[in-house]
Order: structure tokens, then sequence, then C-alpha cells
């Protein structure tokens, strides 16, 4: 009898608890070994020059010297398979006005996919495309008359510190944003949530958005900055919507891999946006249980998500079906008011249905939700990220608080 209620309170916890969904092609998203860099300085004292990787976010496997200014720099991913997407970010310290030659060397069917930033404390810049070249098919980076230490990365190094900073900066005297720690990953870093609304949460109907699922997509990341902004700022549209809306923003989906320099994946090894359907990284379990629990304390719906990414070039990857949503107008009516806003501005659309378990499937198939990609390009204008980030979020407050349909 005493084992009979055991199952009974088991079935009652886990019928209470996030639904898992199949997808029509499933993802194993258990766990896998990773491999670490090792954390350390290659020193050239007679060239007075040294590389490191002694910060969150670096990614740098090992540096031979080929002559006297020529130097390989091995990058190497935290497992395989994984997108040809390398990502690489190390420190240059040279003790003398040099000008150096670094060829990138990843494992053989891998190619460089990102131009390298530079930052000598200056601020990022973007390298100039004369200072990179091929040699015998291999990427050469120029760097020019160097002296000091500065920084190359594929992007702007956007760490856990960095996040929590601007965090900071951005919900100061805001007492209706609430930054919290919803869990940890398998490092224990703190998963985060902002949670804001004007007025009684009850009912409300929830609205989520996310970033950094994939470490290099910095300027996914940007969009998602100039967009919330927009979401905190105060503004009378911002604040018809947060008195309609509860919004969860979720702004480092993936602190392990970012803090690790992964090219792609968690520090279980994982593509946390394949991991939609049964949530078994601690990154997705944490943010599924947490909209679950606010759904069910506040007797609240998910009607729309966002999920900031980067890609090669700015697209939409948007659901087919949107009849079963609460908004089956939304998306063109919003491409419209971006097209309307953005001098010279294409809206880029790609619509399908998901077949694997990303987040834009959870939320049509979990919650019959509008859900969207929202992809920004790799060498976007970084101005340009910005003004299209603020547009479409002025646009889409506006059209969910005059209750677009």
């Amino acid at each position: 009898m005493k084992n009979r209620s055991l199952l009974i309170i088991f079935f009652l916890i886990v019928g209470c608890g996030p639904r898992k969904l199949d997808f029509e092609r499933p993802v194993d998203t258990r766990s896998r070994p990773i491999s670490l860099q090792v954390k350390r300085s290659y020193d050239f004292p007679q060239q007075r020059l040294s590389f490191h990787n002694l910060f969150d976010g670096a990614r740098l496997n090992g540096v031979t010297q080929i002559n006297d200014s020529v130097y390989s720099i091995s990058v190497m991913p935290e497992n395989t398979p994984i997108n040809n997407s390398a990502y690489y970010a190390f420190a240059v310290n040279s003790q003398t006005t040099q000008t150096l030659y670094l060829r990138f060397d990843y494992p053989e069917g891998y190619n460089h996919r990102y131009v390298p930033k530079q930052n000598w404390k200056q601020g990022w810049r973007i390298t100039p495309e004369e200072d990179l070249t091929l040699v015998d098919s291999t990427t050469q980076l120029q760097l020019n008359n160097v002296y000091g230490e500065g920084i190359i990365a594929a992007q702007e190094l956007q760490n856990s510190s960095h996040v929590a900073k601007w965090v900071e900066e951005n919900i100061e005297n805001k007492p209706y944003i609430e930054w919290k720690t919803i869990g940890t990953t398998t490092l224990g870093r703190p998963m985060w949530v902002l949670d804001m609304t004007l007025g009684p949460s009850k009912e409300k109907p929830l609205v989520v958005f996310f970033t950094r699922q994939h470490p290099p997509e910095v300027t996914g990341y940007f969009a998602f900055q100039a967009f919330m902004k927009e979401v905190m700022g105060g503004s009378d549209t911002a604040k018809a919507f947060l008195e309609k809306y509860r919004v969860l923003a979720f702004p480092l989906v993936n602190p392990d891999g970012v803090d690790l320099g992964h090219w792609r994946h968690n520090a279980g090894g994982i593509d946390t946006n394949r991991d939609w359907g049964n949530y078994r990284q601690p990154e997705i379990k944490s943010i599924v249980n947490y909209i679950h629990k606010v759904k069910k304390e506040s007797k609240s719906k998910v009607v729309m998500g966002l999920d900031f990414h980067s890609t090669w070039y700015d697209v939409f990857y948007t659901n087919k079906e949107r009849l079963a949503t609460p908004f089956p107008k939304f998306l063109d009516q919003w491409f419209q008011a971006l097209e309307s806003s953005v001098p010279n501005y294409k809206v880029n659309e790609k619509a399908s249905n998901s077949t694997q378990p990303v987040s834009k499937g959870w939320l049509l198939y979990g919650h019959n939700a509008v859900g969207v990609t929202y992809e920004i390009g790799d060498e976007t204008p970084r101005d340009d990220i910005q003004f299209i980030g603020k547009t479409s979020a002025q646009a889409l407050m506006h059209l969910l608080s005059n209750e677009v349909n």
C-alpha cells in the first residue's frame, strides 16, 4: 500500500511539470564529453611576444612559431560533430613594436568564418579587408605595428561578466524589473531571468525573449540589447505594453559555453537549441520550469517568443502555422512596420514549421504561441543592429498593446 501511494505521488509530481514534446526529427540531447582548452600563456621571449587565453570567453588551443613574424594559431572545437563556425578569442602582448602574421589553424574539414575583431584598449574595431589574406588555403591576419596587449576575437567579447554589467546598468531604479537566478548550469553558473510587468500579473499574457544559445552569436545579442532597452526604457509605449503583458527575458541562455569560448555547445557538449523537446540540459530545463511555474501561479499563457541568434545574413525564421496562435496577423504587420520605419530595409523571412526541437517549435507546439528565431548577420553594421533592434521592439510593443489579431 505504501509503495502504491509513493507511485501515485510520483506521477502527480511528474504530471504537474512541463509537458515534453515530440518532434518529427528528434535529437539526442544527453550530455556528451567535451575537451577543455588548457588555460595558459604561449611565450616567445626572443620576440618579446606572448599569446594567452586567460580570460572568460577565450578560445585558443595552441600557438606555433613558423618564423620571426609568422605564427600558427590553433583553434579546436569543444567536441564534434559541430557546426562549421570556428570561434576564437585570445590576447596578444608585444613588448616591442612589430608586425605579426597570424595563420588560423582549424581541424580538417573546418573553415574560417568570422572576420577578426580587435581591441587594443581603445574599443573594438573590425579588421580591414586588406589585412586578411589566404596563404596556402589558410586565412592569415596581418597585425601592423603591434605594441602592448590587445584581444583578437571572432566577435566582440561578451562574456557573462559583460552581460551582468549590462543588466545592472539597465535595471537600475526600475522596480518593475526583477533580476532573478532561476537555476544553475553544469558548471554552477547562474541562469538569469529578467521578469517584468507593471501592475498585477495575474492572468497576464506572457511574452518571452531568449539569446546566446550559441556562444559566438554576438550580433543577435546586440539586437537583443537594443530591443530590451526599449522594452525596459519607460517610454509611454513600453509602459502600455508592460501594463498589458508580462515579459520574461533570458539574457544568457548558455553561460558555460560563452565563458568557455565554445563554438556552439554548452558544458554538456550539446546544442541547447535542440533540447526544447526533452529538456535534458540544465539551461533549458531551468528556463522551461520557470515559465511553467509562472504560467501556473499567475494562470497565464505564453502568447509570443523571440529567440535572438546570428548567422551569415539577417533573416527571420518563422512558423508557417499561425491561425492557431493568438495573433495570426502579427508577423505580417510587424514586418510591414519594420520595412516602413527602417530606410532601405527589406525583411528576409523564411517560414517553416520546426521539425527539430528548437525554441520556435517549442513555442508553437507547446503553447500555440507566435515563435520567431530572430537572426542578425555576423557582419551586419553595429549601428544598423542597434536601429533595427530598437525599431522592431517599438513596433512589436505598439502592435501588441493595440491587440493586433
